[in-house]
Order: structure tokens, then C-alpha cells, then sequence
């Protein structure tokens, strides 16, 4: 089984928490999604009503991406999500953007609230970093409210980008970016007490910038680094 974390979920029109949570969890009124990886669909412990709303984003955006991780050139596939961790001073937010050419963080930003603002940053240090003229691009993501809101298609549009979106309450149509999640905390913040978001900024570059992209091997890359494989197999690319 897979688990998401859940802003709120809704059961006869009230906000509930999971009773199996921690007590940081109930405190932030947070849920968890099942998802069976064995089943194309997905269920939700609490009931939810679809709003009009939803239905009509789920008709709009479709899954280009369709699970096809694989990427033959630099700046094909983008994906991106949001996690949050927490400090001492409450949750903060961290937004990235991974190249699946490579695997690489070409984008990242944090925030104190999971806002557009926050995945419209990550998504610009990603073009800026990687200036992707010229080519194609298809930006993966699920579907949620700062990814669909008007402002952030808009940016999308503006930068030629095409959109692609995961399937309701499906987290493996998003794997890669799940797994950079885990890794992230698995390896390095679960073990830093963090006392506030500079702290947790700090730590998420040390992980990212120093650790992630130079030197943390992947199986998919032939046990190489992002940086190592860009620099074998595209030279111009790495950074």
C-alpha cells in the first residue's frame, strides 16, 4: 500500500483526523489516502464529495505521462510535488522540480504555506537553472490546487510548457517524485531537528545541492549521481 498525506478530508461535511495518527498529525487536522498499487483506482478512508469543480478539472487535465518515467534527452519530462516537514516552529513547505532524464533537482523552493507562489518559484529555478529552449517540454504533477489554479496553467502557457496530470488520489502516476520524497527524509531530515523554515532551507540544500545531485547514486542511472550521469552523457547540460 502507498499512503499520501492529506490537507483535511471530508465525512458528513466535517474535518476529521485519521485515529491512527501521531500526535503532530492530529494537531494539523491531517488524513492519509490508501491507494492499492495492484488496482488502477484508488479510495479514501473518509468519504469525499467531488465538487463540480473537481469533476471539471478531472476532464480538463490529462495523464500524458502515463507512468513513462524514461526521458532520452535532458528537459523532455518534468515532474514536480509538493512534502512538508516539520520544525519546531510548525510545518513548512518544500516544492521541487526533477528532471527524469537524470533524476536531477533542477528546481526547488520553500515556503511556510504550500501556496501557487511556492510551486510557481520551484517551477522558475527550474527554467532558470536549465533554460529549456527550444524543445518540448511535458510538466508532470497530481492534481492539486496549486497546480491547477488559474495562475500557475497560466505560467505554463506563458513558458510553452505542455501539462500533464496524475489520476485522482493516484500517487504512482507521480512515483519518481514520491521517491524523492522518502529519500529525502529517510536519509537526512528525520535525523535534524529543525528549528524553524530557515533551518529546514539550510538543511534541504545540503541534502539537494551538496548531497542529491553530485553524489547520491541511482540504480535507474547505472549507479551514478545526476550530475555524473549529465556530465557522461550530455556535457553541455551539466551544471
Amino acid at each position: 500500500m502507498c499512503w499520501l498525506p492529506l490537507t483535511t478530508a471530508t465525512q458528513n461535511g466535517s474535518s476529521r483526523a485519521h485515529r491512527g495518527h501521531s500526535r503532530r498529525q492530529r494537531k494539523s487536522g491531517s488524513t492519509r489516502l490508501k491507494i492499492d498499487p495492484k488496482s488502477e483506482h484508488c479510495s479514501y478512508h473518509a468519504t469525499v464529495n467531488l465538487s463540480r469543480r473537481c469533476l471539471k478539472v478531472i476532464d480538463t487535465f490529462r495523464n500524458v505521462l502515463d507512468r513513462d518515467f524514461a526521458a532520452d534527452e535532458p528537459n523532455r519530462k518534468w515532474i514536480t510535488d509538493i512534502t512538508y516537514l516539520w520544525t519546531k516552529s510548525g510545518w513548512v513547505y518544500l516544492a521541487v522540480v526533477i528532471d527524469l532524464y537524470s533524476r536531477k533537482v533542477v528546481g526547488w523552493a520553500m515556503a511556510d504555506s504550500p501556496t501557487t507562489s511556492l510551486v510557481a518559484d520551484a517551477l522558475r529555478h527550474a527554467i532558470e537553472s536549465r533554460r529549456p529552449v527550444g524543445k518540448r517540454l511535458l510538466h508532470h504533477s497530481d492534481r492539486g490546487c496549486q497546480y491547477t489554479s488559474g495562475d500557475y496553467q497560466r505560467l505554463l502557457n506563458d513558458l510553452g510548457v505542455e501539462c500533464s496530470m496524475s489520476r485522482v488520489g493516484c500517487c504512482y502516476d507521480n512515483a519518481v517524485a514520491e521517491r524523492f520524497f522518502w529519500s529525502l527524509k529517510q536519509e537526512w531530515t528525520n535525523h535534524a531537528t529543525l528549528k524553524d523554515l530557515s533551518a529546514a532551507r539550510h538543511c534541504v540544500f545540503d541534502y539537494i545541492e551538496v548531497f542529491y545531485n553530485s553524489r547520491r547514486i541511482h540504480k535507474t542511472l547505472n549507479y551514478r549521481s545526476p550530475d555524473q550521469f549529465e556530465a557522461e552523457h550530455t556535457p553541455a547540460v551539466a551544471v
